[in-house]
C-alpha cells in the first residue's frame, strides 16, 4: 500500500484504515489495531502512524465499535519512533507524505497526545514497549502485559527528550518519584515492577495480553454504551478540576445518562434477570 492515498476523515469501514504497517481486525464490538513490523520492533513508521490516526477515528464513528484494543505483531508492543520510516525515506509513498503535510500534527495526534478517542482504549502489551511505545501507552485507558514486557522512556540515554507527552502525563499517572526516575534515568522497567509503580493494570503469562485485553473489552462492550462514554469523559475533563468543579461537571456529564432509553433498559433487563440489549439511544 506504499502509495496509497488516506482519507482525511474517518474511512467509511474501520478495516479500510489498515496499511502495510497497521492490521486492523474486528472481534464482536471490538476493533483491534495492531502495529505490524515485526522486522523492526514494530518502531513507529509513517504508514503506521496514519493507519493508527485513521482507526482512532473510524472506532469513534462506528457505533457498533464499543472499544479498541491496540497490540502489536511478532512478540512486541513497540521500540519508539522510527525517525526515518517518518520522514518518508523509501517506507511510504506520496500519498502518507501528503497526509503529514496536509496535517503536521497527525502523528502526535496518532500517538493519543493531541487526540483522545470517546471509546475505551485497552493496550494489550508483550516484549518491548520503550521509548514512543511507553508514551503511546499513556494514551491508552487500560493497560495488560505480559509478564516479560519491558517499559521504559529512553531518550535521554540518547540524549533526546521525551517530546510525546510524558513530562507532562507521566507525573499525573503515577508517582512523581517513579515518573522522574523512569525519566531521568532511562532504564528499562520489567512488567512487574511497571504494575507496581502503577504504569500498567495487568500482569499476565506471555502471550496471553491480548487474550486478557479482549475479555477486558468484551466486559466494556457489555455495558451502556452511551454510559462508558460518559465514564470515561468525565474521568478526564475532571482530572485537574478542584473537587468541586469537578462534581458540578460530573453532574452534566451523568445526568443526561440517566434520561436515555439504554438506562431504562438496564433497569428493566435487572429487574427481569435478563442481559440488557443497549441501543445507544
Amino acid at each position: 500500500m506504499g502509495g496509497t492515498e488516506h482519507p482525511t476523515t474517518a474511512p467509511a469501514r474501520p478495516e479500510d484504515a489498515a496499511t502495510e504497517h497497521l492490521t486492523v481486525e474486528r472481534t464482536g464490538a471490538t476493533l483491534v489495531l495492531t502495529l505490524d513490523r515485526p522486522a523492526a520492533r514494530n518502531a513507529l513508521s509513517l504508514p503506521m502512524l496514519v493507519g493508527l490516526y485513521d482507526g482512532w477515528l473510524a472506532a469513534d464513528a462506528d457505533d457498533g465499535i464499543r472499544s479498541i484494543v491496540l497490540t502489536g505483531a511478532g512478540g512486541t508492543f513497540c521500540a519508539g519512533m522510527d525517525l526515518k520510516a517518518l520522514a518518508g525515506d523509501g517506507l511510504a509513498g506520496d500519498g502518507y507524505r501528503a497526509r503529514l503535510r496536509a496535517d503536521p500534527d497527525l502523528h502526535w495526534k496518532a500517538m493519543l497526545r493531541h487526540h483522545r478517542p470517546r471509546k475505551p482504549v485497552i493496550a494489550a502489551v508483550e516484549g518491548h514497549c520503550v521509548a514512543g511505545g511507553t508514551e503511546i501507552l499513556q494514551g491508552t485507558d487500560i493497560r495488560v502485559a505480559g509478564e516479560g514486557a519491558t517499559f521504559g522512556l529512553y531518550e535521554v540515554r540518547r540524549g533526546l527528550f521525551p517530546i510525546g507527552g510524558s513530562t507532562v502525563r507521566l507525573p499525573r499517572q503515577i508517582p512523581r518519584t517513579h515518573a522522574l526516575e523512569m525519566l531521568l534515568t532511562g532504564r528499562p522497567y520489567p512488567a512487574p515492577e511497571a504494575a507496581r509503580i502503577g504504569l500498567i493494570g495487568h500482569v499476565v503469562p506471555d502471550g496471553t495480553a491480548l487474550e486478557k485485553a479482549l475479555e477486558i473489552a468484551e466486559r466494556i462492550n457489555a455495558c451502556g454504551p452511551l454510559a462508558v462514554e460518559a465514564v470515561k469523559a468525565s474521568v478526564y475533563e475532571t482530572a485537574e478540576m478542584t473537587e468541586t468543579d469537578g462534581l458540578a461537571a460530573e453532574l452534566t456529564r451523568g445526568w443526561p445518562v440517566f434520561a436515555t432509553a439504554d438506562a431504562k433498559e438496564g433497569s428493566r433487563a435487572f429487574a427481569e434477570k435478563r442481559p440488557p440489549v443497549f441501543r445507544r439511544a
